[in-house]
């Protein structure tokens, strides 16, 4: 055959026969050698590429991370919870991160949404999963681990691997260095403390396992008191108060937790315990020491000298 094909003067069989020798090379499976193989494969990779321009992030942490990769450029809207870094305060706010309104969150024109796990409710979620907008899930979770997974789900779905293996290496080197000096402390000497997460009408709502108002205690060297009662975060009596035998009351500082140092101490319960005799309520940034971003290691520093003053271990 020569190099000049001509499709006019030729058979049909050699027509037939000319184009599948054309085409064959890009049948070749995505990962055969040659020319073909490689062409689809990247056609395939860039048909999965994510717009992510103009993205909506939901999550304090999340949020954070976008920023400490570089890619804060991209956000066009966040949620309530997102106030740092300070420039993240000056996006659109779309509402509380459990109680989102799809609506508001459409009225930014987002390209894509990260929301962190735990973002609601289930039908405003459902309603932005079912518009055609890319949408991860980043899961959440309260130790190094989880920390680390948040930066490497945000890093794949923007497209910044690299990027995020090196902020993931940063973040591990101080979070290792925090939780070692931490640790430290003989355990006869950790305090026990009581997270309160609500206290109204003098009903104590406190932090139990798997929260992350445990997980931090735990890593800057404390012992959570409710440890082993329960998980999540339930109502106590006043009976399981006084069994808790708190060192430490820790509230945290946020709009709507009005009730004073001297309202909690009085409770009759708390009045009892050890944190009582001692006055020792604690008031922390609940953004900064429940977020689980790429600042925690500072956050269990915070806590630690807070607990136990600059007292080298």
């Amino acid at each position: 055959m020569s190099n000049s094909f001509d499709f006019r003067r030729a058979r049909p069989w050699e027509v037939a026969l000319t184009v599948f020798a054309l085409s064959a090379p890009l049948l070749l499976p995505l990962a055969a050698p040659g020319a073909g193989g490689f062409i689809r494969k990247a056609v395939a990779e860039d048909m999965q590429k994510i717009d992510s321009s103009k993205l909506v992030a939901i999550g304090g942490a999340v949020t954070e991370i976008v920023y400490a990769l570089g890619e804060g450029g991209r956000l066009v809207a966040r949620d309530s919870t997102s106030t740092f870094p300070e420039e993240a305060t000056k996006l659109p706010d779309v509402g509380y991160m459990r109680q989102l309104s799809p609506e508001g969150v459409i009225a930014v024109n987002p390209t894509a949404i990260l929301a962190v796990e735990g973002s609601g409710p289930p039908d405003a979620l459902a309603v932005l999963k079912s518009a055609g907008i890319p949408f991860e899930t980043v899961p959440e979770g309260y130790d190094r681990a989880a920390i680390l997974k948040k930066i490497d789900v945000v890093g794949k779905f923007l497209g910044v691997e690299d990027k995020a293996r090196e902020l993931e290496a940063q973040v591990g080197a101080d979070l290792d260095a925090a939780i070692a000096d931490a640790a430290k402390r003989p355990e006869t000497e950790r305090k026990r403390v009581l997270f309160i997460l609500s206290f109204q009408n003098g009903r104590v709502m406190a932090a139990g396992g798997h929260t992350a108002a445990d997980g931090i205690i735990g890593l800057a060297g404390a012992i959570n008191a409710t440890e082993g009662s329960f998980e999540g975060y339930k109502p106590l009596t006043d009976e399981a108060i006084i069994k808790a035998k708190p060192d430490v009351v820790m509230v945290m500082t946020r709009p709507g937790a009005g009730s004073s140092d001297e309202e909690i101490l009085a409770h009759p319960a708390i009045s009892v315990t050890p944190a009582a005799a001692n006055k020792a309520i604690l008031r922390m940034n609940s953004l900064h020491l429940l977020g689980f971003g790429p600042r925690t290691a500072s956050a269990i520093r915070d806590l630690n000298k807070e607990l136990y003053g600059n007292v080298s271990q």
